[in-house]
């Protein structure tokens, strides 16, 4: 059961957590994606710079027990990405929200109607389970 989910944040149900700040959306996996990953070993996010589309992969996180793609939450522009996650994959383990992946300046503010609050994603994990 996810237990760890702050309100201040949105998500989508690929997991992903945003951190929404004027136009730009701040993104990282949960810790109820962390969790169910285990031990985190590799990380692949784009170069800043990139275009994103609402609801296309973005990125790979890797596990020792699976890959998973990355979704992004918004369509825009990579403006930021935590390069000290590449050398140290396994931080998100430690702190899945201190541990952001990407920052996107948003195209489309409307998009965020379309990510779920902490309420609803507890809800969403809750009954996937």
């Amino acid at each position: 059961m996810a237990t760890n989910i702050p309100a201040n944040l949105k998500y989508t149900k690929e997991h992903e957590w945003t951190l929404i700040e004027g136009d730009t959306v701040t993104v990282g996996i949960t810790d109820f994606a962390q969790s169910a990953l285990g031990d985190i070993v590799f990380l692949e996010v784009p170069e800043v710079g990139t275009n994103l589309k609402s609801g296309a992969t973005f990125g790979v996180v890797e596990s020792i027990k699976s890959v998973s793609d990355l979704y992004s939450p918004v369509s825009g522009e990579v403006v930021a990405r935590n390069s000290d996650l590449e050398g140290s994959p396994e931080k998100i383990n430690e702190d899945a929200y201190g541990s952001w992946l990407i920052k996107v300046k948003m195209n489309d503010a409307a998009e965020l109607n379309n990510l779920l609050s902490a309420e609803q994603y507890q809800e969403f994990c809750n009954s996937s389970h």
